[in-house]
């Protein structure tokens, strides 16, 4: 018989201290550089931008505090992989979409060194390797023990997830345009990222056994048992990330056949515009604005 325990409310200072220096970041970020950048002649922050932040403030809040992070690292390894899923693809599109062009440049010195390396590892290939490996590595069983067994190992996976997923949208939606892919080579791209993650995930969903130990406990939350668990966490990893790739992949196909639409019929008006003849009127103006060449000897 399973028997069935409570999650009981814990305090998550660090992540309070972590989520209040975020939001004091956006603060300065918002009352003091914008200004000034404005000032100077660069582009406002958008009210979207400030919409994508808070978003991603919040989200990050949810995920890491009480109760899912205490459900998702003691008692349910799918609700870890939802975590992981706004970790590492969510949240690092959300926290992209509220950084202006301005506000990387101040951070990053342009054509320093931390930049070149940084172009180097946005690359659509290195960042795609990169992503998908530590997708593989991290659900490798000893790599997932020992972020059970070592806080520190396990906020370093968690930065490690994070930092990977902003690498692998800068292709997309980085604040450098000249990282970025053309729109068509942004959904190859995308469809390649929602591929690997299928490997793990159908492994977790067809095995006969518990793969992971930590889960595999005789005391069950809202009585759920460990292997409908495990096949749970396999479902999300295997289908909520696709779905969500495929979904901003049709946003970026809908956009971009929207342009080219655009782009066609105003070409096809220009073609078929008949050019509008000069009036004596005109004529006379222009000469009027022209003055007489002088005479060379």
């Amino acid at each position: 018989m399973i028997a069935q325990v409570t999650v009981n409310w814990q305090a998550h200072i660090e992540v309070w201290f972590l989520i209040l220096g975020v939001l004091a970041i956006g603060t300065y970020t918002a009352r003091v550089l914008a200004p000034k950048a404005e000032a100077a002649g660069l582009d406002p922050i958008r009210r979207s931008q400030k919409i994508w932040f808070l978003l991603a403030t919040f989200s990050m809040w949810v995920v890491s505090d009480w109760p899912i992070h205490d459900v998702a690292e003691e008692y349910l390894y799918f609700v870890h992989m939802i975590q992981h899923l706004f970790l590492s693809m969510v949240i690092p599109a959300m926290f992209l979409l509220s950084m202006p062009r301005w506000l990387f440049e101040l951070v990053l010195t342009p054509n320093g060194r931390i930049w070149n390396v940084l172009a180097m590892f946005s690359r659509p290939i290195v960042a795609g390797v990169i992503f998908n490996a530590l997708t593989l590595l991290l659900h490798w069983t000893t790599i997932v023990e020992l972020s059970f067994d070592s806080g520190v190992a396990h906020f370093l996976f968690h930065l490690m997830v994070f930092s990977s997923g902003l690498l692998m949208w800068m292709p997309v939606i980085g604040p450098v345009e000249q990282w970025r892919l053309q729109p068509l080579a942004q959904c190859v791209y995308l469809f390649m990222m929602s591929i690997v993650p299928t490997v793990p995930g159908g492994w977790l969903v067809f095995a006969e056994t518990v793969v992971y130990r930590h889960y595999d406990t005789a005391e069950r939350l809202w009585g759920i048992d460990a292997l409908v668990d495990q096949q749970a966490a396999g479902l999300v990893m295997k289908l909520a990330g696709g779905f969500f790739l495929w979904g901003v992949i049709v946003v970026i196909y809908g956009r971009w056949a929207r342009d080219e639409q655009v782009k066609n019929e105003t070409s096809r008006r220009n073609r078929h515009r008949k050019p509008t003849p000069l009036t004596f009127e005109q004529v006379e103006q222009e000469f009027a604005r022209t003055s007489a060449p002088t005479e060379t000897s």
